[in-house]
């Protein structure tokens, strides 16, 4: 005989939205705020403690997971996704929270499909090339690609 798994439903619970903010359901987003003129693709999870600027644009399939910080004017693109765990210890931080680390992106950022970002700062004006992984802060505006991402121009 089979149990029925424990369901949770995916949605939008406790967001803060700005004005003219479209959102393209389903999505997963909880906990965070989403600035005026901002888009949000189908199949995006954003997860509490996101503050998402002005006038971005999520693209479907993205992941933005906790304690991430979007400026204004920032696209991201279809696949991005954004790490806050380095798992320092071998494993996944046991301990929650008090593991992870912050990611701060600046403004006019575009972040190219399938592109991973750890716990980084990444300055305003930069794009981060396709498939790209971003391992250490990007100080200085330019074009990043890579894996690990380096700046090409």
């Amino acid at each position: 005989m089979s149990q029925l798994p424990n369901m949770k439903d995916i949605g939008i619970i406790d967001v803060k939205f700005g004005q003219n903010v479209t959102v393209v359901n389903p999505v997963n987003l909880y906990g965070c705020s989403i600035g005026d003129n901002s888009f949000i693709g189908p199949f995006v999870e954003i997860q509490k403690n996101v503050t998402i600027g002005n006038n971005c644009r999520i693209q479907s399939h993205s992941f933005i997971c906790e304690l991430v910080t979007i400026g204004n004017n920032c696209f991201i693109s279809h696949g991005a996704k954004f790490i806050n765990d380095l798992f320092s210890s071998g494993a996944p931080a046991r301990d929650g929270k008090d593991s992870w680390k912050a990611t701060s992106i600046g403004n006019n950022v575009s972040i190219g499909t399938n592109a991973t970002i750890l716990p980084v700062k990444i300055v305003d004006n930069v794009v981060v090339g396709a498939g790209s992984v971003v391992t250490k802060d990007i100080l200085e505006s330019g074009v990043y690609a890579g894996n690990p991402a380096t700046k090409i121009r």
